[in-house]
Order: C-alpha cells, then structure tokens, then sequence
C-alpha cells in the first residue's frame, strides 16, 4: 500500500530495539489513559453513598497516580520514538549523500542543484515525520482504540454500537482524502524543488544580477515561484482542513448519540451516573486520538510522496562504474601511453546536438606533449571529459598504456590522470587545503607554488596558504583561481597530465611562464594541452586541429604553419585579434 515508504525498512531496523521500547511505551501509556476513567466512575459514584468522601479521596489518588505514570510513559515515548527518527533521518541522509557521490556527469546533468537539495533536504524531513510522530500517532491510537472498545462494551453494547456508528464512513473518508494528500503533497515538493533551484542560481550569480541590473526581474521570477509554491501548499490546506472537521464531525454525532441514550439509560436506572461520565470520558478518549490519526495520515502521505522523490534518486544508476574485476594499470612509471582508437561520442542528455567526436584517432608516447586546438563547439572539453572518465564514448576505445578505460577501477584512473577543467571550483576551505587535497604537506607545496605561477599571488592574499577562501574561491581573481587548479594536479604528481583550456583568464606573460614551468616540471609526464589560445600548444610534439567533432589537421606546429590551411588560418585570425586589441588599449 506505501511501496516507496517500506524501502525505509533497511534503514530503520537497526533500530528495532529502540522502535520495541518506544512501543512498550505506547502501551504502557495507553493503558494508564484507558484505566483511568474506572477510578472517575468510582468517585463519581461514591458521591451518593453513605462514607463515600473516603472512596473519591482514594479514587482521586488512584486518578492522580494514574495520570502520573501514564505521563511518565508518554514523555518516555515521544523522547525514544521522536529521538530514533533523527537517526533514521541522519543514516538515510548519508546513504542519500553516498549515492550522490557516486553517479557519473550524465546523471548530474538531469537533476538540477537545487533539486537535489530539496531531496536532501524537504523530503528527507517529510520522511523523518513519519518514521516518528507518524508512527507514534498511528500506534498510539490503533491501542487506545483497542484498548478502550472492551470498556465501552463493558458498559452498553447498545451505546457503543449508536455512538460508534458515524465511524462507518472513516476508512473511506481516509482513503479519499489520503489520495488527494499524496497527490498534492508531491505537486508540493516539485514546486519546493524550483524554488530552492531559483535562490542557489541568483544566489550564485548575484554579481551577474548586480552587473545587468536584474534585480527587478528576478524578484519578480522569485515572486512567482513562491506564490505557484504557496497555492500549492494551500491546496493541500484546502484537504486537510476538510478532513479534520470531517473526523471532529463524526466524532461529535457519537458524542451526541451518548448524550441522547446514555441519558435515558441513567434515567432509567440502566446504567450509572459514575459509568455515564466514564463511558463519556472513554469515548473522548477515542475521539481525540482520531484527529490525531488525521494529523498521522497526513504525515504518512506526504511521507510517501517524498520518499518516491528520493527512490527515484536512489535508483538512478551511473554510467560510469568500476569493473567488476578490474584490469591493473602495468607497474608504475613516471609517464604513460594515452591512445584513441576511432572514438564516436554525444552527450547523453543532448542526442539532438548530435555527434561531439567522430572518428577521433591518435596516440600519445609517454612523456610526450599532445596540443588540441579548434574554435569553440568543436569538442575539446568533450575530448578531456573521456579522458577522466567523465563519460565514456559511444564507440570506439580510449586506452591507457594498452589498457582500455572502462576496464580500469576508477581510482586507478583518476590516480593516474591530473585534470584541470575549464571551470575551476575551489571548496571554501584554505588555499593550501584546496591545493594539496589530501596530497602530504612534504615541501612539495612550495615547488608546486613555484611552477604554477600561484606563489607569485601569495603576497595579493592577506594570509597566503592559509587565506580562506570564499565559495568556490570568490575572493580570487579568475587567473588566480586556475593557477590553484594547476597547483591542485601538480600536487597529486601523476603520470598524465590533462590541461582542458586552464590558462584561459592569464594573461600571455603569466602564461609563458606556466608553460615554461609545466614543461620543466613535467618533462617525463605524458600532457595534453587543449587550449584555444595557439601560443600555449606552439611546443607540443604533436598538434591536433578539431572543428565539428573532427581531427581537420594535425601536425607539428612548423608543419601546420607550413600548409597553411586550418591551423594557420586560426593563428592569423588570433594574431590579428591580439593587435586590434592593443592598438584600442593604446
């Protein structure tokens, strides 16, 4: 009946001992509440009866000692039941936050930022209300039902049967209005999704907002969103505050029906004025909890609806996983063969771009430099991106020292490839933790500084390596930030090295000198340099020219310039772009 609610169960039953006491709990407490209108009745009908001041001064004892430990047990069982769902929440978090470490680029692709967050956030709340106060709720009044019916009976089967004769309709009302609950409930989370996605983005591009005087229109974006949010929670407002009324109504013409019989009955000596007030009392006592179930219905609703949510999340399979045996890398060397054999790919979230790569071919010796060069859309990044894993190719095999990637174990891989992308991010942590990532502080921080031109921003930082960095390094400036980036892979010393247009936001001189440094640095690593810029491929072994997702020429760069055609043309193009540039800054 709640398919994606039972999933919860491997996470919930290593605590089934604690859910067992929180039970024991909710008996214990149920008991006390149902015994306690017996000592009512028996004070209330002692008040007609000669020395009767002694039976209600004892049943009044007997209330109060009642009522005291059936407190006990209550405040026990909302501490362990309300306290056991936080760790339910905590633990279906984390394995929430492991899968999402897990899933390839492509799966990234189709869930937003701020989805996720909602995920992880909103739903997993909804979740947790059910694994708590939902199930205290429901087991609490299914056993004070079950506990109150035989004292009910006890009394009148007539009465009871009249006053519990509007309950009829409950399991059909319930059904009705827990349909329409679940499907609002979910209208609901997809709406909180957008908004959450609305603030990360104007969040993270508020500089861009500033710049372009957006304001006034993404308020009003923002404005939007909120109300579609806020008419979609009062939709669901619109049901629950139907169904209480419904739950207090039916319960209301029990209450009326004891009124009416259980009145004549005790005029007619049939029953007792102390059972009258009891059977009253009783009655309540399961009238209540019934708005509660209400209340728990609700929960368990929407609770199923967010849980769908995070299924749908769980379930989504990466592409991109280790092998089941994994192929070992040969015996460890300062550089290693990278090759392409006729490699096809597309994104999978984007079939109608069409091909990124197509008939991709070359080899790269270890401890040589491979250039790539081409105007923008002609699949660079998408070349880099297969190289680290982060998609694997329609067709065609990429090799690593004679081994093909996707039999590699991904670590292996990731050991064995530095990669600076084009976009850098740096975690708001230091400079020098963002640098070295878990690579050993042994002196090598200073080297790496030194080769990536990032020492030479040190004395622009108030605190050097142990500045803080803002989100995704925002006190940087954009060169700074990918001479960090080249530091990061440096630090991790591997045996190929992948450069994916990272010297874009340096100016030429900086650049020189980067270039220089790498090249001294990493004279027996195996590089490739993609950049747009051709001055940064100018001394690579081999140079490839993409345009449309194919190699269009290749060469050395004295070879290329040669046969003037692509590779030239793009030279002059540059060249000639560079002096309008300098003659407009003169």
């Amino acid at each position: 009946m709640l398919p994606h609610l039972k999933r919860t169960l491997p996470v919930v039953r290593p605590y089934w001992h604690v859910y067992t006491a929180g039970f024991v709990c909710v008996f214990i407490s149920a008991y006390f509440r149902t015994i306690g209108p017996t000592y009512l009745q028996r004070g209330v009908d002692a008040l007609g009866h000669p020395g009767g001041l002694a039976a209600l001064r004892t049943a009044l004892l007997l209330l109060l000692a009642v009522a005291l430990l059936g407190g006990i047990a209550r405040f026990i069982m909302r501490q362990t039941l309300n306290g056991v769902s936080r760790r339910v929440e905590t633990d279906l978090r984390h394995r929430l936050y492991v899968h999402l470490q897990s899933l390839s680029a492509d799966c990234h692709d189709r869930y937003s930022t701020g989805d996720l967050m909602a995920r992880a956030t909103n739903d997993l709340l909804a979740v947790r209300m059910v694994a708590g106060p939902g199930v205290m709720y429901l087991s609490d009044t299914l056993v004070g039902a079950v506990m109150v019916l035989p004292f009910l009976l006890h009394i009148s089967p007539r009465l009871t049967g009249l006053a519990l004769l509007p309950l009829v309709g409950l399991p059909v009302g319930m059904t009705v209005f827990g349909q329409a609950i679940h499907r609002r409930s979910e209208r609901i989370q997809a709406a909180f999704a957008d908004l959450t996605t609305a603030v990360h983005e104007n969040l993270s591009g508020a500089r861009i907002v500033r710049a372009y005087q957006l304001e006034r229109g993404e308020i009003a974006r923002f404005r939007t969103i909120t109300t579609e949010y806020a008419g979609r929670n009062l939709a669901l407002a619109k049901v629950s505050g139907a169904f209480h009324p419904l739950l207090a109504m039916l319960g209301g013409l029990g209450a009326v029906a004891v009124i009416w019989l259980g009145g004549r009955l005790v005029i007619q000596n049939t029953i007792s004025v102390g059972e009258f007030v009891a059977f009253s009392t009783w009655l309540t006592l399961l009238i209540w909890p019934m708005l509660a179930l209400g209340w728990a219905v609700n929960l368990v609703q929407r609770g199923e609806a967010s849980m769908g949510r995070i299924n749908a999340l769980l379930d989504t399979a990466s592409s991109i996983v280790s092998p089941p045996r994994p192929v070992p890398l040969p015996p460890a060397r300062a550089a290693r063969e990278l090759r392409f054999e006729d490699v096809w790919f597309r994104y999978p979230t984007a079939p109608e771009r069409g091909w990124v790569l197509q008939h991709v071919s070359f080899a790269v010796p270890p401890g040589r430099i491979l250039g790539i060069v081409g105007p923008t859309g002609s699949g660079k990044s998408a070349l880099a991106e297969l190289i680290v894993r982060s998609y694997d190719p329609d067709r065609g095999r990429i090799l690593l020292d004679g081994v093909e990637l996707r039999s590699l174990a991904l670590s292996d891989l990731r050991k064995a490839v530095g990669f600076v992308p084009q976009e850098t991010f740096l975690f708001s942590d230091t400079l020098k933790a963002n640098v070295l990532l878990g690579a050993p502080d042994d002196g090598r921080l200073e080297r790496i500084g030194v080769t990536s031109q990032l020492s030479a921003a040190l004395s622009e930082l108030p605190h050097g390596y142990k500045t803080m960095l803002g989100e995704r390094g925002v006190n940087l400036s954009g060169g700074q930030r990918q001479r960090a980036a080249i530091a990061r892979a440096l630090a991790q010393d591997p045996p190929v090295f992948v450069l994916d247009d990272a010297l874009s936001a340096v100016d030429a001189q900086t650049e020189t000198r980067i270039l220089r440094g790498l090249r001294d640095a990493l004279s027996t690593r195996t590089r490739v340099i993609i950049s747009h810029r051709l001055s940064a491929v100018r001394e690579a072994d081999w140079i490839l020219v993409l345009e449309g997702g194919r190699v269009v020429e290749e060469g050395t760069h004295s070879e290329l310039m040669a046969r003037r055609q692509r590779y030239w043309e793009l030279l002059r193009r540059q060249e000639a772009e560079a002096e309008l540039e300098e003659v407009a800054t003169r």
